[in-house]
């Protein structure tokens, strides 16, 4: 049989001659790495308004540059880097998959696994990755043991596809969701911190949190509320969705007992991928969602057994964490919150409109959202896109009803500017007809 590294050596002869074929070599991350050198040694914040480092980082992307993209938090675009590995990953893959893909590329999953965990603070071995957080949260939801009565404890902010897990666990087990509202923005994050300890009853079995909130972007003070379920017996579930690679933080700092992330956000992964984080002394306890072996029920690899599936979306994972560390998560989060100020401050002083997201950088980061005076948010967002080319997300739900606005790395101050300047006039004249 042919060897790896002849067969890699004739592609790589092939992709010279066919354009077609994905190159196996780019200088993205040294142009990166250029650029980084050059603000070695300033501060984050002073680094946070420079636009010739962030035109820099946005010229790492693929972007169509007639539109504005604020929608970054459902999903956002990879760097040129992470759409090459990718592509090259598929080509490799489709010439003999049951070799190409199987044999070789899957087995790099494990070099992925390690770098990724590694970021994270956690054990390799504690570490399954998914096809992003729905997947990595409903394993533990669907599979933790519950009996009929016992409490699963959340907010009325939750994202939807989780209450609608434990709402279907209600209906076939009898268990009990507990949800209890907080204003927004919320006094402090130990009101968010009382509200969780004031709620929980002897029936109170699992505590399902939001790391930060899909609506607002309402960080959570998870830590503090980990040691009032740990104090009591409480198994602890967060929705990290939006939080990974969005700003700093490690495994340690939050203490929980699973942690289901997507990666295709703020990471720039590929799409449809994520990480599940399952403290080591339980994964024996949790049940997969497809079904694995019994030598498998300590393995956190069980939750990864899902039939077949691509090799390349997950292989290059490992360059979008290249591209995130090269950046520096520090850097990257203070450039969020800098743009999230830019336009949030600018707006809060328009009569009528309210921001939702607090500015402490504590409380908040990159998402934000906010209430555009009497306008009706979905129409706001459809003028945006029709009239203007900018991508936000209106967001109707029971309590409020607001506009979502998730800029990234790529995104240039004066693009906010933009947003904020369109949304001015529309709050303070009324969106034409």
């Amino acid at each position: 049989m042919t060897s790896r590294r002849r067969f890699l050596g004739s592609l790589v002869s092939a992709s010279a001659a066919v354009p077609t074929v994905p190159a196996l070599t780019n200088d993205a991350l040294t142009r990166i790495a250029r650029t980084v050198g050059a603000v070695a040694g300033r501060p984050p914040a002073a680094v946070a308004d420079d636009e010739d480092f962030w035109r820099e980082i946005q010229n790492a992307f693929t972007l169509d540059r007639t539109l504005i993209n604020l929608n970054n938090g459902g999903v956002s675009p990879s760097p040129r880097i992470v759409q090459e590995a990718m592509e090259r990953y598929l080509a490799i893959s489709n010439t003999a998959p049951v070799v190409t893909m199987w044999q070789w590329l899957e087995p790099e999953i494990e070099s992925v696994r390690r770098r990724l965990a590694a970021d994270f603070g956690c054990d390799p071995e504690e570490m399954a990755i998914t096809r992003g957080a729905s997947e990595a949260l409903e394993n533990v939801q669907l599979g933790i043991s519950l009996q009929r009565g016992d409490e699963v404890l959340t907010t009325t902010q939750d994202y939807p596809r989780m209450i609608t897990t434990w709402k279907q666990r209600e209906r076939r087990d009898g268990i009990v969701l507990k949800q209890f509202p907080f204003p927004v923005p919320p006094p402090s994050q130990d009101d968010l911190a009382r509200r969780f300890e004031e709620a929980i009853t002897p029936r109170t079995k699992v505590i399902h949190v939001c790391h930060i909130t899909n609506l607002t972007g309402q960080i959570f003070p998870i830590r503090k509320i980990m040691q009032l379920a740990r104090e009591r017996g409480i198994e602890t579930i967060v929705d990290g969705a939006h939080a990974y690679a969005h700003f700093p933080f490690t495994r340690d700092e939050l203490d929980c007992d699973y942690y289901g992330t997507s990666l295709h956000k703020w990471l720039l992964s590929p799409h449809g991928t994520g990480f599940l984080y399952v403290r080591k002394e339980k994964i024996a306890s949790i049940w997969p969602l497809m079904a694995a072996p019994p030598e498998m029920n300590a393995n956190i690899r069980k939750f990864e057994e899902i039939g077949t599936h691509p090799a390349a979306n997950h292989n290059a994972i490992a360059e979008a964490l290249t591209f995130h560390q090269g950046i520096g998560a520090e850097r990257k989060a203070a450039r969020l919150r800098y743009l999230r100020d830019r336009w949030a401050k600018r707006l809060a002083q328009v009569p009528g409109v309210k921001i939702l997201t607090p500015d402490d950088p504590k409380q908040s980061c990159g998402l934000a959202s906010f209430t555009p005076g009497a306008l009706d948010v979905g129409k706001l967002g459809g003028y945006l896109w029709d009239k203007h080319r900018i991508i936000v997300t209106p967001i109707v739900h029971p309590e409020f009803n607001c506009v979502r606005v998730t800029p990234n790395v790529y995104t240039l101050a004066a693009e906010v500017d933009r947003f904020a300047e369109v949304v001015e006039e529309a709050v303070r004249r009324g969106i034409p007809v």
